[in-house]
C-alpha cells in the first residue's frame, strides 16, 4: 500500500512539474537574465496569463538591449496585441541606429500596423532600389511612335511611409512624364539624339511628391521607334473618305435609277392615256353618225385620206436606203 501511494506521489510531482515547467519559461527567463534583461519570472507568467507568447517580446528585446536600445516591455507587448510584428520592429530599429537614420520606437510602429515592411524600408534607404518600368509607347508631334523604357532609382522616405503611394503611383507618374516629353517633341529624330532630355525632364517634375520614395534618379533604358501613327492616321482617313464618297455615289445612282422608273412609269402612263384617247375616236364617230353631224360621204372621204396617207408612207419607206435610219410609224 505505501508503494502505491509512493509511485502516485511521484507521477504527480512529475506532472506537476511538466505542467509548471509547460507554463512558466524558465529557460527564458534564465536567458533574458543572462543577456542583463531585467524581467520578473512572474511578469512572464502574466503574459501567458494575456495570451502572449513570452518568446515573441523577450527576444526581440534581447536583441534590443545588446544592442545597447531601451524598448519598455510594456510597449513591445501592447504593439503585439495590436497584431504588429515585434521582432521586424526591433530589427528595424537596430538597422536605423547603426546607419544613422533617426527613428524612433513609435514611429516604426506606425509604420509597421500600417502594412509596411519597417525592415525592408530602413534597408532600401540605405540600399537604393531600382524600379523598371514597363514598355512606355509615346508619339511625337511627327507622327511617329517611341517606345521607352526607363529605371526608376527609388529611396524609401521614412517619413512619408505612413499614408504615402507605393510603386505603382511612381511607374504611372513615370510613365505621363514621358509621354508628355515625347509627345511635346517637334520630331522623334530630337529624342533618339538626346535622351537624357526625357529622363530631365521628368525628374524636374517632382514626382515623387505624396508617395513614400523619393526618386534619386530617372534613366532610360532603351528608346526603339514603333509605328508612323501619322501615316497611319492619313491613310485611315483617305479610307474613311473614300467610303463616304463611294456612299454618297450609290445614294446618287439609286436616286438617278429610281427617276428613270418614276419617268418610265410616267411614260406608260402617258401611253396609256394615249390609247385610251384613241379608243374614243370611233365613239366619237359613231356618236356623231347617229346624230347626224357627220355624214357617210364625209365618212368613206375621211377613210380614203387615211388610206391615201398609209400608201405614201409605205411608198416613202420603200425609198429609203438600205443604211438609213428607219424613222419610227406614225400612229
Amino acid at each position: 500500500m505505501d508503494f502505491i501511494v509512493v509511485i502516485f506521489l511521484v507521477v504527480a510531482i512529475i506532472i506537476f512539474l511538466a505542467l509548471f515547467f509547460s507554463f512558466v519559461p524558465i529557460g527564458l527567463w534564465i536567458s533574458a537574465t543572462a543577456s542583463g534583461l531585467r524581467v520578473g519570472l512572474f511578469q512572464l507568467v502574466a503574459m501567458r496569463i494575456r495570451k502572449v507568447v513570452p518568446s515573441r517580446i523577450i527576444n526581440p528585446a534581447i536583441k534590443a538591449t545588446k544592442a545597447g536600445m531601451e524598448v519598455p516591455l510594456n510597449k513591445l507587448e501592447a504593439h503585439y496585441l495590436a497584431g504588429g510584428n515585434v521582432d521586424r520592429v526591433v530589427n528595424a530599429l537596430i538597422a536605423a541606429q547603426r546607419a544613422g537614420i533617426p527613428l524612433d520606437f513609435e514611429r516604426a510602429c506606425a509604420i509597421d500596423l500600417a502594412g509596411r515592411d519597417v525592415l525592408n524600408a530602413v534597408q532600401m534607404s540605405v540600399n537604393p532600389k531600382v524600379i523598371e518600368t514597363p514598355v512606355i509607347a509615346a508619339i511625337a508631334k511627327d507622327g511617329i511612335e517611341l517606345r521607352a523604357k526607363a529605371r526608376v532609382t527609388v529611396r524609401a522616405n521614412i517619413d512619408r511611409l505612413v499614408g504615402g503611394a507605393g510603386e505603382e503611383t511612381i511607374i504611372a507618374r513615370v510613365g505621363e512624364g514621358i509621354v508628355t516629353t515625347v509627345g511635346s517633341a517637334d520630331s522623334h529624330k530630337a529624342v533618339l539624339e538626346n535622351p537624357d532630355l526625357i529622363s530631365r525632364t521628368v525628374l524636374a517634375k517632382g514626382l515623387d511628391a505624396g508617395t513614400a520614395y523619393e526618386i534619386l534618379s530617372i534613366d532610360i533604358a532603351d528608346v526603339d521607334v514603333g509605328r508612323n501613327i501619322g501615316a497611319q492616321l492619313m491613310m485611315d482617313q483617305a479610307e474613311a473618305d473614300r467610303r463616304i464618297a463611294q456612299a454618297k455615289a450609290e445614294e446618287r445612282r439609286a436616286m438617278a435609277v429610281a427617276h428613270e422608273q418614276e419617268m418610265k412609269a410616267s411614260v406608260q402612263e402617258m401611253r396609256a392615256k394615249v390609247v385610251e384617247a384613241e379608243a374614243e375616236v370611233p365613239r366619237a364617230m359613231a356618236s356623231a353618225l347617229r346624230e347626224g353631224k357627220l355624214g357617210v360621204m364625209d365618212y368613206y372621204q375621211m377613210q380614203n385620206t387615211i388610206a391615201d396617207t398609209t400608201m405614201r408612207d409605205s411608198i416613202a419607206k420603200a425609198s429609203q436606203p438600205q443604211n438609213a435610219p428607219v424613222q419610227p410609224e406614225k400612229k
